[in-house]
């Protein structure tokens, strides 16, 4: 994505996420809208035969066992979800070129999944998370709730200096304040301290969870900036290695 700076306003941001992203995925999602969680918040409709290709974790057994032959439930589904965003904004997120910066790559994933949820009767929360958590977002539905999104985010101002940061309490946040099964998104750069997998593995049992790793190209390997001589007049020579995220 081609991205504009923090002088955009929120207006501007969401108006370009329609034209560039938005009307593009108008004609590839047609038709294709289904529910995300089997089983859950859908109704009992009616029953019939086991067809090949058909989800076996649909099965009535009891019904199969009495007809002798395999029978699926139908259910009439739920189509409306429930979306949250717990989004990592310590410092390293901050880092990227002139061009771009990780941020900027936060902003316009929120915006871009908001808009194409919201736009179709679900609503969208989220939970902002520097050292701990700063602010809670409750879901809500439209085109206002996709804009205080963005405006938040953008006037969002900097709490943390820690250079790395400890994803638990957001997780572990999440799991306190989302009540309803959720899609939820971790949005983060996963440089932080280790030991936030269980917690990530608990709200996954949860809710459906989709991680999303911010990265920029200059954290996998360094610049070829030559030799580099200290004011001590020691000469230092950097060996480029590439640099990973910790338990991403």
């Amino acid at each position: 994505m081609n991205i504009e700076t923090y002088a955009s306003t929120p207006e501007r941001i969401l108006l370009r996420i329609d034209w560039q992203v938005i009307r593009r995925l108008d004609g590839l999602l047609q038709g294709d809208y289904r529910s995300l969680f089997y089983g859950y918040g859908v109704d009992f409709a009616d029953l019939r035969e086991y067809q090949p290709g058909d989800d076996i974790r649909y099965i009535d057994w009891n019904v199969t066992a009495r007809m002798d032959t395999p029978y699926l439930r139908q259910y009439a589904e739920d189509r409306e979800i429930t979306a949250w965003f717990l989004l990592d904004l310590s410092p390293s997120v901050d880092f990227g070129s002139v061009q771009t910066h990780k941020k900027d790559m936060l902003v316009d994933f929120v915006t871009t999944i908001s808009r194409l949820l919201t736009r179709h009767g679900n609503r969208v929360g989220a939970i902002f998370f520097g050292s701990r958590i700063e602010r809670t977002i409750p879901a809500r539905g439209g085109r206002i709730q996709v804009l205080r999104l963005i405006n938040d985010l953008l006037n969002r101002p900097q709490l943390s200096r820690a250079p790395f940061t400890d994803l638990t309490p957001l997780l572990r946040g999440g799991l306190g304040a989302i009540k309803r099964r959720s899609l939820v998104f971790v949005v983060s750069d996963f440089l932080c301290a280790p030991g936030w997998e269980p917690a990530l593995k608990l709200l996954n049992h949860r809710h459906e969870v989709i991680p999303v790793r911010l990265w920029d190209r200059r954290e996998m390997e360094l610049p070829d900036v030559g030799l580099i001589i200290p004011r001590s007049s020691r000469i230092v020579v950097v060996f480029p290695a590439p640099l990973r995220p910790r338990n991403a």
